[in-house]
């Protein structure tokens, strides 16, 4: 037995620091491989507090790993603080109102996750100093989580080898432990290459590059009818060649995600869209490029540092709210359409839970119910790099309350909460939930055991490739 009091008193004590580091961070909102100023504060938040820092991992300039301790076990505390471009947003406000149009903006919370699990590392190291608790404690600074799979990267790079085990949370609009898996995905450039021409006076001289562009998305439109259904294709246009209609556009790029519940799943259908970008090209004589980006896998759960994971979290207990947040919450709720609202709600209610507690959550704005931990495992159809870890250490999520029931990642009503008392109050739990969890694993080496035997058994014989060929090195873009 363990004083978890303790644990969470050695973060009250930092709280100003930690909140200062989150909205500093909130404040960059630095894309993928950009977090230059989120990295480096973390680092120096990090050597400040005992930590020795190792800079550029893996390759990567905005990767790092801060360690304190020697020897077995290793735990790993895994931490994200990518922003999303386009998602700028004032913070405090229950309006959409961004600080700079077109800007980005943390809209997946990642000010949050990165500093909750700093507060989380902070705090056992201070522990196991206290209490001469034997073993390693480190942070692993995941930069590029949002459409560059850090952590990828580092699981390619050997810097997961010597880990026990791995421990991350994601802010979210309700508090659960649970055995969840998602999707794994391919990232990729399709560069058409035309010829130019005066669209009036000699189109038949041109090739058009956009043409061939709109032609494979109108392929890979009749291709979701015949793949899994638990499938996706997403792309974005990221260069349509320019802005004058009399050029026949010489040049355009798309960039698209696949992705499916299993890695080969995703291979399959990658090549099938490589097909149709082809065959576009040949239909409007132009040439494609096709460059692969990134990767990442599905997650494998694991249900040992789960119910741990639980244990912890029940004792802790969850984030409570003043009326003032209260009101904020009811603010921001009036600004999300219906479906937004209930799409969570109907999520958690398939879940084999009382109906009592459902309809508890459907009337709070901000949720103070812990889930009841579920030994089943659910599918989730997002995707993250924390998947790669999970193949080769045993990992553990939680989601911890940070936002106004309903909001939707990726929104900027995720923005504009990430950065207030709100928001706050979920990233300190989250601390305190990862930092007991962290502890508990420490002082029982049976568990470690335990949840490496079940990784084991999941795999069933399974390899781990990574999805991110060696020869691709990270970019900003490509």
């Amino acid at each position: 037995m363990f004083n978890r009091q303790k644990i969470a008193d050695i973060i009250e004590q930092k709280r100003k620091t930690f909140i200062h580091v989150s909205d500093c961070i909130w404040d960059y909102a630095e894309t993928r491989f950009e977090e230059i100023r989120s990295a480096d504060l973390l680092c120096k938040t990090l050597e400040e507090e005992g930590f020795s820092v190792e800079r550029g991992v893996g390759g990567m300039e905005t990767a790092f790993i801060g360690s304190y301790g020697s020897g077995g076990p290793v735990v790993a505390i895994l931490g994200e603080y990518d922003a999303l471009s386009g998602l700028s947003q004032d913070r405090g406000i229950a309006s959409h109102h961004p600080i700079k149009q077109g800007g980005n903006g943390h809209g997946c919370g990642h000010n949050l996750l990165g500093t909750g699990s700093l507060a989380a590392a902070v705090a056992v190291r201070h522990f196991m100093e206290e209490n001469q608790i034997k073993g390693t404690i480190r942070y692993y600074g995941c930069p590029a989580e949002e459409g560059g799979s850090g952590k990828t990267i580092m699981v390619r790079e050997g810097l997961f080898d010597d880990v026990d085990t791995a421990i991350s949370w994601h802010p979210y609009s309700f508090n659960a432990v649970a055995s969840v898996t998602n999707v794994a995905n391919y990232q990729v450039y399709f560069k058409f290459k035309g010829k130019a021409a005066h669209a009036a006076g000699s189109p038949h001289l041109g090739r058009s590059a956009l043409d061939a562009l709109e032609l494979m998305n109108i392929g890979a439109n009749f291709l979701r009818e015949h793949i899994i259904p638990e499938a996706r294709l997403h792309y974005a246009i990221t260069n349509s060649g320019g802005l004058a209609p009399n050029v026949v556009q010489a040049e355009a790029e798309v960039l698209y995600m696949v992705r499916a519940p299993e890695l080969e799943q995703v291979d399959e259908i990658y090549h099938r869209v490589c097909k149709i970008a082809r065959g576009a090209a040949m239909m409007t004589e132009t040439e494609v490029d096709i460059i692969f980006d990134k990767g990442c896998s599905n997650l494998i759960p694991n249900r040992t540092l789960a119910a741990v994971m639980y244990d912890n979290y029940r004792k802790v207990g969850v984030p409570e709210f003043n009326e003032e947040e209260k009101a904020f919450a009811r603010q921001i709720r009036t600004t999300m359409p219906e479906p937004d609202k209930k799409s969570i709600l109907r999520m958690l209610s398939q879940l084999p839970v009382d109906k009592n507690l459902i309809q508890k959550i459907k009337e709070q704005e901000l949720s103070t119910v812990l889930m009841p931990y579920i030994n089943k495992t659910f599918r989730m159809t997002g995707s993250t790099d924390v998947g790669d870890v999970s193949w080769i250490v045993p990992t553990v999520q939680c989601a911890v309350n940070c936002f106004a029931m309903g909001t939707q990642l990726h929104s900027w009503q995720a923005v504009a909460q990430g950065g207030t008392s709100i928001g706050h109050k979920g990233m300190l739990h989250a601390g305190k939930v990862m930092a007991a969890t962290a502890v508990d694993i420490l002082l029982q080496p049976e568990v470690i055991d335990q949840a490496k035997a079940e990784l084991k058994e999941n795999l069933d014989g399974a390899n781990y490739v990574c999805p991110i060929p060696t020869e691709i090195k990270p970019a900003l873009s490509r």
